[in-house]
């Protein structure tokens, strides 16, 4: 079986998931990482602008703001989490400043765009990022016209993925039934809540040698029982659920 095609995380699930799928009335998609490869490496730009934020503000060498960086996404979700928490500081400049980059290194994806199109439901961005951010990466795309809403981290309140609350806000913000629902992420751990509420979930994950661009940890958990599917080409799958929905 290619790396491409569906192939289920939970020995349960039937090999072909269009059945499984069927029922979906509202499609969820993570931003960064997932609806644009890895490989773009825009994500990095968003990277490096948080460690600088880091060093600058705690006055301390790049290795260590790299690594507290490091240590507080991994802890608290996202390194503003943790600097909110352990540092105390006010979110908004950390939003503005990290999310300022060149989204030009995003290409326009129209086969992505006329799969997501094609989905019979409702369609929305969840993101741990910033609106403006998801806002700009979607045009770049072409894809900003298929989604109802961004959902973005101060609509959240400034807690992440994956805290249950958090799904609990979007859920209700937009009167979503996540029994009827389906999450596409780049994280195992932030589909683990989805799916305990009953959400059909897919994991989006490096092509390849793509790997190399994500830390060890951010790859693991792709067969825990949470993750149901596994793709690492988002439009095929997205097409081939949108051709058994059109086949009925």
């Amino acid at each position: 079986m290619l790396a491409s095609d569906f192939h289920p995380g939970t020995e349960t699930a039937p090999a072909d998931p269009a059945t499984r799928f069927g029922h979906v009335e509202t499609w969820i998609f993570d931003l960064d990482n997932t609806l644009y490869p890895a490989h773009t490496n825009l994500f990095a730009q968003v990277d490096v602008r948080i460690r600088d934020f880091v060093q600058r503000l705690l006055k301390t060498s790049h290795d260590d703001a790299q690594r507290l960086q490091r240590d507080y996404y991994r802890t608290y979700g996202t390194t503003l989490r943790g600097l909110m928490i352990e540092h105390g500081i006010s979110p908004d400049e950390f939003l503005e400043y990290v999310h300022d980059i060149d989204h030009s290194a995003v290409a326009p994806d129209p086969v992505l765009g006329a799969a997501i199109e094609r989905l019979p439901g409702r369609k929305f961005i969840m993101t741990n990022g910033t609106r403006r951010h998801a806002e700009k990466t979607a045009i770049a795309l072409g894809i900003q016209h298929h989604f109802e809403d961004i959902f973005d981290i101060v609509a959240a309140g400034l807690l992440p993925k994956p805290h249950r609350e958090t799904y609990d806000i979007f859920l209700g913000q937009h009167g979503i039934e996540p029994a009827r629902a389906a999450m596409f992420e780049d994280l195992a751990r932030n589909l683990a809540v989805p799916h305990a509420l009953g959400m059909r979930t897919v994991l989006v994950v490096p092509q390849g040698t793509r790997e190399v661009f994500r830390e060890a940890w951010e790859m693991e958990g792709r067969d825990e029982p949470h993750v149901e599917y596994v793709t690492d080409d988002l439009a095929h799958f997205v097409a081939r659920l949108a051709d058994a929905r059109a086949a009925g």
